[in-house]
């Protein structure tokens, strides 16, 4: 671990940011590249983008053909389909991870949501191995420093040789969220659930619990909105031990309390320059 002198004065500083989504990884990300002099690498865009596009476009594909005519224009090549993942619109991988459930209220069978999982979990590993390759890429490209905004699974990536490398490559930073944040992170989740990738040991346990709980024989039973409203409290109480140790052995922690404060970049690295003292 890098001390809080040798992080201010190095020339070329290069962070991976860990923590839950919405915690403020982004917004931290944005802020502190402002000056223009900061790479942003963001793990979702590039699964999106690149490891996933064409999953993603074959999913869009296969429910425009359940209309006929829509069908008929894609067979001879009238219509193509692109999938338009930006830095603030990931909407197409949620779309293509979906839920587990009902698929008469849009839920996907179980089988296909774990496939669609496990290429995820392939897509964010071969995403984070690529950082070294990025970073080198963006010296070439004139930037000075590096930061890579990692989604809020890098925690389940279970991978002790990848964040090994982060960690050598990168200043690993977590973002530590308050119990307010906590329960606002809930309570969109509740208004608005939306699929995320789940470790697989903790998915099925979580299903087993949740078919009990409800008196349900199989997930084609379960209401996929229900099952992810009800899962997300766990998830994060899982992830926030997984982060936790993750910070302890890799890198350091910040409040997002703190970090809410921040209004500049020297801020931002004072921040994390205090959270290495």
């Amino acid at each position: 671990m890098i001390s809080a002198k040798e992080f201010i004065s190095q020339k070329n500083k290069r962070i991976t940011l860990l923590g839950m989504s919405g915690v403020g990884k982004t917004r931290l990300a944005k802020l502190i590249g402002e000056g223009g002099e900061w790479f942003h690498f963001s793990g979702d865009y590039r699964i999106g983008a690149a490891h996933l596009k064409d999953e993603i476009i074959a999913n869009i594909a296969d429910k425009m053909k359940a209309d006929s005519w829509l069908k008929t224009l894609l067979d001879n090549s009238s219509i193509s389909i692109n999938s338009q993942v930006t830095f603030d619109n990931l909407e197409p991988i949620a779309a293509f991870l979906g839920k587990v459930g009902n698929p008469e209220k849009g839920g996907l069978p179980y089988d296909e949501f774990v496939r669609r999982q496990r290429l995820f979990f392939e897509a964010e590993k071969k995403t984070m191995y690529e950082v070294p390759s990025f970073i080198a890429k963006s010296q070439a490209e004139g930037f000075g420093h590096f930061i890579n905004d990692a989604g809020g699974s890098l925690c389940e990536l279970e991978d002790p040789k990848l964040f090994k490398l982060l960690s050598e490559k990168t200043l690993v930073v977590y973002i530590k969220t308050n119990k307010e944040n906590e329960r606002a992170l809930i309570e969109r989740a509740k208004a608005k659930p939306k699929p995320v990738y789940y470790n697989p040991v903790f998915f099925e346990d979580s299903i087993k619990a949740y078919l009990a709980e409800n008196s349900l024989e199989y997930a084609a039973q379960i209401n996929p909105d229900a099952f992810v409203s009800w899962v997300f409290p766990k998830l994060i109480e899982d992830r926030l031990v997984k982060y936790s140790a993750l910070a302890s052995k890799y890198g350091c922690t910040i409040k997002c309390n703190d970090l809410r404060n921040c209004r500049s970049a020297n801020d931002v690295l004072n921040l994390i320059s205090n959270a290495l003292s």
